[in-house]
């Protein structure tokens, strides 16, 4: 299509959609449009397990479940543009007549990030040329949630390229932190953490290939756990970037409290997509795990204070002393670790992930279409012609005399697959000697920030779009990481030392630290990262619900946002 038609056409596709949500806001039965009601605060108030409980007793009704949670969701929406497809009319139909109300999440209503395929809607990841055309059936993982008892209700927000910390798309809009409506939610599964952190649901589900559900959860202030590749299916969805796998994407839970978290990946991470008796088939060495984590006495806790590429800003320092401060009263052995370059990692990763030159989230696009500010500066890089970024290579490490920055330059290009496989080598090399540092250490599970700084104000990414490192570097080793909130800035605790340096920074640390700053951001939710070994997630929930036993044991644990 010709340049003029095509953006025309872009237009046209994002007005209709946004009108179509609109109106199907609009003609919802009254219950979604009521104030919320006494018995709407009983239901809010409830733990999943309690709510699935109630309607095994029939003490309540799914379809009241569903409508208190619709009702709040949609006023979340109005807020913070948190909503991409509405299902609330179909969602009263599944509860009725698909889905098992004897299963272990009977009557739950789940939200999904908009990249899971429903039937009957569109799947499109922002990108206007994926509109109107619905899903001819459910994705694998919504049939397992279905057979189990969920009930999808609403799908979410997220950026168009599915790589970037913010939310934004032309077709659905930018979403925005319920906390502090000047800064982002995170990304990519963004519009899940907001809503879940606004109070709209108790459990959602989001895709995790460079920390997609556990910055979102750092800047929100929600639970998440990045699962391994393998405990959850992949089909059924759709992508800004099939076909890569140098960085497997992996999907993932979010909830708005740990228990919730816990209950929902129990009751579901052990179940075999291929059998639909809706039963759960729990693997016993990882349950047997689960349980000595729970029966452990002393820890020994590996904390990884630094990436070395980023240092964590004081806010998310805080909240890492925080968590150590409570386990180390409690006996634990606290060790400070420095494994195997992280920087390392960071370069491997950037390369994997993007050895199309960035060709195919591109390809996309319409003519006019907005692109993330972040991933617009990791393409606009990848264009630029090589004997010039040779050159601007150069510069940059002799003459600034910034080695981070200049060796992520170094091999920024389209790769071939002879110049691919060299970098998965990289990789496998890399993921071993993780493997026996960590033997070596004998650690039980380490400790991390999520993210330098806390959420970063819309537009930021452009910026910050490389620091992504202490997140970024679990996904290339494919390990089992959970993000519980831990506290929230403060405007005088977290403020910059006067001794700080700005011009001092390397090029991502710069870009990182940018928009850090304390006043601005005061009451933002920090975090931290529980790491784990791969295809540990069970002994990782039951590693943070001792985490959450000792921060309540010494000063309490994290408050949640208030449902308004």
């Amino acid at each position: 299509m010709l340049p003029p038609f095509d953006y025309f056409e872009h237009r046209r596709a994002c007005q209709r959609k946004q009108l179509e949500r609109s109106i199907r806001i609009a003609r919802l039965p009254l219950p979604y449009q009521s104030p919320i009601s006494s018995q709407d605060r009983e239901i809010l108030d409830k733990s999943i397990e309690t709510l699935v409980q109630d309607v095994h007793k029939q003490v309540l009704k799914p379809i009241d479940i569903l409508r208190t949670y619709g009702k709040v969701a949609i006023r979340a929406h109005g807020k913070i543009n948190c909503l991409t497809e509405v299902m609330l009319p179909e969602a009263e139909l599944w509860a009725e007549s698909e889905v098992n109300l004897k299963g272990p999440l009977a009557g739950i209503p789940i939200s999904l990030k908009d990249s899971i395929a429903v039937r009957d809607f569109d799947v499109s990841v922002g990108y206007s040329r994926n509109t109107g055309k619905p899903y001819a059936e459910d994705g694998s993982l919504v049939k397992i949630l279905k057979a189990a008892g969920a009930i999808p209700y609403v799908k979410t927000n997220l950026p168009t390229t599915l790589l970037s910390f913010e939310s934004s798309n032309d077709v659905w809009g930018r979403c925005l932190n319920p906390h502090n409506l000047k800064y982002s939610p995170g990304g990519s599964t963004g519009g899940e953490s907001a809503l879940l952190a606004y109070g709209g649901g108790r459990i959602g589900i989001g895709s995790d290939v460079a920390g997609s559900v556990r910055v979102p959860a750092h800047f929100s202030g929600i639970y998440s756990l990045r699962c391994s590749t393998g405990r959850w299916p992949k089909m059924g969805m759709n992508t800004s970037m099939p076909g890569q796998e140098g960085i497997p994407s992996v999907f993932s839970p979010m909830a708005r409290t740990l228990e919730d978290l816990v209950y929902f990946s129990r009751s579901l991470i052990g179940m075999k997509p291929w059998l639909w008796d809706h039963t759960v088939h729990p693997i016993d060495w990882r349950i047997d795990e689960a349980q000595k984590a729970k029966e452990t006495k002393r820890f020994r806790i590996g904390v990884m204070r630094t990436d070395s590429v980023v240092d964590p800003s004081p806010a998310c320092t805080r909240a890492l002393e925080r968590t150590v401060s409570a386990l180390s009263s409690q006996g634990h052995i606290i060790i400070d670790v420095s494994p195997p370059s992280p920087y390392n990692a960071l370069l491997i990763a950037s390369q994997l992930l993007n050895s199309d030159g960035c060709k195919m989230f591109l390809s996309f696009f319409r003519t006019g279409e907005s692109n993330d500010p972040g991933a617009g500066q990791m393409s606009l890089c990848m264009k630029i012609p090589r004997p010039f970024k040779y050159l601007y290579y150069l510069w940059v490490k002799y003459i600034k005399r910034d080695n981070i920055w200049a060796g992520l330059l170094e091999n920024w290009n389209e790769k071939s697959a002879y110049e691919q496989w060299k970098w998965v080598s990289k990789r496998e090399a890399y993921k071993a000697s993780w493997h026996e540092w960590w033997k070596q250490e004998e650690l039980d599970f380490m400790l991390t920030p999520v993210n330098a700084t806390p959420a970063v104000p819309h537009g930021g990414m452009k910026d910050a779009v490389s620091s992504c490192g202490y997140t970024f570097l679990f996904n290339l080793l494919d390990y089992t990481c959970g993000v519980m909130p831990i506290t929230h800035v403060n405007n005088v605790l977290d403020k910059l030392p006067a001794t700080f340096q700005f011009h001092k920074l390397n090029g991502v640390a710069k870009g990182a630290y940018r928009h850090y700053d304390a006043e601005k951001m005061h009451g933002l939710p920090v975090a931290v990262q529980v790491v784990g070994q791969r295809l540990q997630e069970e002994k990782v929930l039951a590693i943070m619900e001792r985490i959450e036993e000792a921060l309540v044991e010494t000063g309490g644990k994290y408050d949640l946002l208030e449902i308004e």
